[in-house]
């Protein structure tokens, strides 16, 4: 009977340090995200403003879900595509834009067609924002 529990404890010691390797592997932490610093100022790029060579990398992933940086001079652009889609009349929000102490969060929402102003095939929605340059890495949600 001692070596039963002996290995029940030996199990659920295992089983505490394989938590903690899949956590530290994961990227887990006490916090769900960091704080943010700050809110950042952005306008949404139309096409015929997109920089032609990120224009090229979006013609070339628009078939699948995406996310992009791209920098030009002191401007950072931020593409988010969400892949080929049945119907049109699609729209994308950014509820959530800002600074942390070491990363740049953009959040993005695929607004599906109301009713009635599907269009009749398929489409390829993506947004572009233009945001000043900052030397951080930007994290999609």
């Amino acid at each position: 009977m001692k070596q039963i529990g002996k290995i029940k404890k030996l199990a659920s010691l295992a089983g505490g340090i394989l938590l903690c390797c899949v956590c530290l592997l994961c990227g887990c932490s006490g916090k769900e995200q960091e704080e943010k610093v700050k809110d950042l100022e952005f306008t949404v790029t139309g096409q015929n403003e997109i920089p032609k060579e990120l224009m090229d990398m979006i013609e070339q992933k628009k078939a699948e879900e995406f996310r992009l940086t791209y920098t030009s001079g002191e401007d950072l652009y931020i593409a988010v595509g969400y892949g080929e889609q049945q119907t049109g009349g699609f729209s994308i929000s950014v509820p959530e834009f800002y600074l942390t102490e070491n990363s740049i969060v953009i959040k993005t929402e695929l607004q599906g067609p109301e009713h009635g102003q599907q269009g009749a095939s398929q489409s390829y929605p993506f947004i572009v924002v233009k945001t000043k340059f900052i030397e951080e890495p930007v994290v999609f949600h």
